[in-house]
């Protein structure tokens, strides 16, 4: 945001530069916003003079060159005058004459246009046979437009010899500070707020104009002469538009103060009444439009003009000012007439209704706009004004009215005309903040609070001094401070909001460097944290790999793997179409991510994940709930006539090993019928089995292989197995208080049996069995483990398996002998036999 030092003192009579520049830009620095840059804009000016022609011959043998003589008052220095005191400069400008007042650019100077760059020095040179001093400059070459088919003419009762930059307040001073400072501060993105900003840091009083108010007086229309219908279609994206029609206006270009404001500022000239819209946008921050109404009319081709705010109908298109053709996204705001689109709300006008030379009658409007529709139709068609950085900060709907009125009244003194509507102003704020003045109501907040969260100490008086100065309405009530913010600010509505208020008026380099006392006990550890990384710890020892994967996937992952979508959340604003739903577990993510890995030539290999799911049906206090998960993947793709054993078991053993690693003693039970959670819908329930904590009896997770669908789907090797851990309930499960086993100090003796059982008898069942027996039957005083070495079917006899388990036991007495095993596991296998029709092998 540029900042003119001169035009802000145009509307106080604060100083605002007490101590000079350098000062300044600190205090603005440190209270305000960062400062990108300081431009001392009379250094581009210097030596420029007011003068007037008072001769102006054609000269012979050319066919646009003039020489004319120039009265400059006698200010220039060093050059040839006549006998009368005047000086000669040779000019082509079509416009040159007699008696015209321009700006002389005197020998030695530089050309304005070219400051900065490769400067341009005029000096004094033979044009044809004519001695010319320096040049009479047009717009183009003074800096002030575009326009360099003529001089600039100055209007008005300037003395010949006057400094031009001293004239038009040029001798000026340019702020330029980032933007992103002033997000939530859009009055600050005008001249009038910027001015009221640097007096409040300075600690001195601000007054706006009077024009400035959230209750002007409306005068009556001298006329009725021309009919204006406004259509509001969109209330609640436009909640404030209003508008008025004026007529017989005459569009010239505008006088050379305003296109000094305005060039300044980065702003280009156009034409009086598009330049005061501009000037006031740039002065208030509220960015106006104005239309040309016999043009409106004529494309309804009706005797009166239209103005609808709507959303666009299919396959409609506008043709924008800066000659772009866009069709706008569904959901913009739309400027139209009753029948054909005229601009696009908040952000450009149309061709179409754009006010021209010939222009006579003009509607003007001064709206409020949801900041956000006009952020994204910005972004959609890549379209950014300074209408879009203005609006899309959240102007107040509360000055529209204000800042229509004042133009009116300044075009009628550029442009002449007269108002030929009623100033229409279809309002849709509630009553209350109309008649209140301000958009929120008043904050109360205590000096304690506030000099608490500052470290200060000042009176509740001190603050409130504060606050008037940039013109809040502040009351005063013992300790208390009830603040109603004045009708241009829109982010005061909690107290904190007086606090970060105060703090800056004040100067957060007057704040207390004073480091917070605190406790230097150390902080409790997060139990889950300690959790993950345990898991993440014991996982990478074994050989598997982590992955990161997005928290959002592709709506066709879902379906592959059998999840409902319906279940998942989807995103208004995906990052990408592969990006559309919060996944619902972490398992597809990862299945995802095998088929590239095998196609790249990993064979072999382990892949993990430690993240948050989401699904609609877990809520906590009506917001959606994270899901921590854990998830493991083993794949292994077989070459030709490789076998290898049944992939559960694969998976199984990284569980297994997790599971000691956290201290927890775990069962699989196998699933009978398929679950209806999402979780366990790419797991085959034939193949699977549910993870169930001994201890506290949790189920914590699902264990197995994947539905033959998901494998073709996924195009899964043909060894593929995983599981998915609720880690919330694995940090419940090793918060169980567990007994503490001592380990046996004599040696242990390990054996082997095998056991040849049905087909269709479960591992599970088999393994559970054994380990009951071998309790109820080993010598007291012992310890043992338990641990599967080998599942094998013949190939000539598929009716029967042969598992083979390794016991270890040890005494905590004595070395056993393999005698006491060898009965240990006699009895065991005798248990087998009866009840399970085992046999030994």
């Amino acid at each position: 945001m540029k900042a003119s030092l001169n035009w802000m003192k145009h509307y106080t009579d604060v100083d605002l530069m007490p101590d000079g520049i350098d000062k300044l830009v600190e205090k603005i620095g440190a209270q305000l916003g960062a400062v990108e840059e300081v431009i001392n804009l009379g250094e581009k000016y210097q030596g420029i003079v007011v003068a007037k022609v008072v001769s102006c011959d054609k000269l012979e043998n050319s066919d646009h060159l003039s020489v004319c003589k120039i009265d400059d008052g006698g200010k220039a220095q060093n050059v040839e005058r006549d006998e009368a005191g005047h000086v000669q400069v040779v000019c082509g400008a079509p416009n040159v004459r007699e008696s015209l007042t321009v700006a002389w650019l005197p020998p030695g100077t530089t050309v304005p246009s070219s400051f900065g760059k490769e400067p341009f020095v005029l000096e004094t040179r033979d044009i044809r046979g004519q001695k010319s001093n320096g040049m009479l400059a047009s717009a183009k070459e003074l800096a002030l437009g575009d326009s360099h088919e003529g001089l600039l003419e100055i209007d008005g009762d300037i003395i010949p010899g006057t400094d031009f930059a001293e004239a038009f307040k040029l001798n000026d001073y340019i702020i330029d500070i980032e933007n992103k400072m002033f997000t939530h501060r859009p009055d600050l993105f005008g001249q009038l707020g910027l001015a009221r900003e640097i007096a409040g840091i300075q600690g001195k009083a601000f007054k706006s104009p009077d024009w400035y108010t959230a209750k002007p007086q409306v005068p009556a229309a001298n006329s009725n002469q021309l009919s204006l219908n406004i259509e509001n279609e969109l209330p609640d994206l436009v909640p404030r538009f209003t508008a008025v029609v004026m007529a017989n206006v005459t569009i010239k270009p505008s006088p050379v103060w305003l296109q000094a404001y305005l060039s300044r500022v980065g702003i280009r000239p156009i034409n009086n009444v598009v330049d005061l819209t501009n000037y006031f946008m740039m002065l208030t921050a509220q960015p106006l439009h104005a239309y040309d109404y016999d043009k409106l009319k004529a494309l309804d081709n009706s005797d009166h003009a239209t103005i609808k705010i709507r959303h666009p109908n299919p396959d409609e298109k506008i043709t924008l000012l800066n000659g772009k053709e866009v069709e706008p996204r569904v959901e913009a705001i739309m400027i139209a007439s009753a029948t054909k689109l005229i601009g696009i709300g908040g952000v450009m006008g149309g061709a179409e209704t754009e006010v021209d030379d010939n222009t006579k009658n003009i509607v003007l409007e001064v709206a409020s706009f949801d900041m956000y529709s006009i952020r994204r139709t910005a972004m959609e068609h890549g379209i950014f004004t300074d209408a879009v950085t203005r609006f899309n900060k959240g102007q107040s709907p509360l000055q529209t009215l204000a800042v229509l009125l004042k133009i009116v009244s300044d075009i009628q003194k550029l442009a002449g005309g007269e108002v030929a509507s009623p100033v229409i102003d279809p309002t849709n704020l509630a009553q209350e903040v109309l008649e209140r003045e301000s958009l929120y109501p008043p904050v109360t907040a205590s000096s304690n609070f506030i000099n608490a969260r500052l470290g200060l100490g000042l009176s509740p008086e001190a603050m409130a001094t504060l606050l008037k100065n940039v013109e809040f309405d502040v009351q005063v009530n013992g300790d208390e401070l009830t603040v109603k913010a004045p009708f241009w600010r829109t982010d005061i509505e909690i107290p904190e909001d007086i606090v970060e208020e105060v703090g800056r008026l004040y100067g957060y380099d007057k704040l207390p460097l004073a480091l917070p006392k605190r406790d230097i006990t150390p902080a409790a550890k997060d139990p889950l944290f300690e959790l993950k990384a345990k898991v993440r710890d014991s996982l990478s020892k074994a050989g598997a790999n982590e992955l990161l994967t997005y928290s959002f996937v592709h709506g066709n992952l879902l379906q592959k793997v059998g999840q409902n979508r319906d279940q998942a959340f989807q995103l208004s604003n995906a990052l990408s179409p592969e990006l559309q739903y919060y996944r619902l577990s972490l398992t597809p993510s990862l299945l995802e991510k095998v088929h590239p890995n095998i196609k790249a030539g990993f064979n072999e290999f382990t892949i993990f994940e430690i993240g948050k799911c989401h699904n609609k049906g877990h809520f906590e206090d009506d917001l959606p709930k994270e899901v921590e998960k854990t998830s493991l993947i083993v794949a292994r793709e077989l070459k030709g006539a490789q076998k290898d054993g049944a992939a559960y078991y694969k998976a199984r053993k990284y569980l297994d090993w997790l599971a000691e690693a956290l201290g927890l003693t775990l069962k699989y039970d196998p699933l009978e019928q398929e679950p209806d959670y999402q979780t366990a819908k790419p797991f085959n329930h034939k193949r699977s089995a549910h993870v169930i904590d001994i201890a506290s009896g949790l189920v914590v997770g699902i264990v197995g292989e994947f539905k033959p669908s998901v494998t073709q789907a996924l195009k899964l090797p043909t060894i593929c197995a995983g599981f998915e851990l609720s880690t919330a309930k694995l940090l419940s499960a090793s918060n169980k208080t567990k007994r503490s086993v001592p380990l046996p100090r004599f040696p242990k003796v390990e054996q082997d049996i095998c056991l040849k059982v049905s087909a269709d008898k479960s591992y599970q069942e088999l393994f559970s069995f054994v380990q009951q027996q071998v309790e109820a039957s080993k010598p007291e005083q012992t310890f043992f483990t338990l641990v599967p070495l080998d599942i094998y079917q013949r190939d000539d006899d598929h009716d029967h398996k042969q598992v083979t388990f390794r016991l270890s036991i040890a005494s905590y007495e004595k070395t056993m002998r393999d005698t006491e095993v060898n009965a240990l596991l006699d009895s065991v296998a005798e248990a087998a036999r009866q009840s399970l029709g085992a046999e030994r092998i």
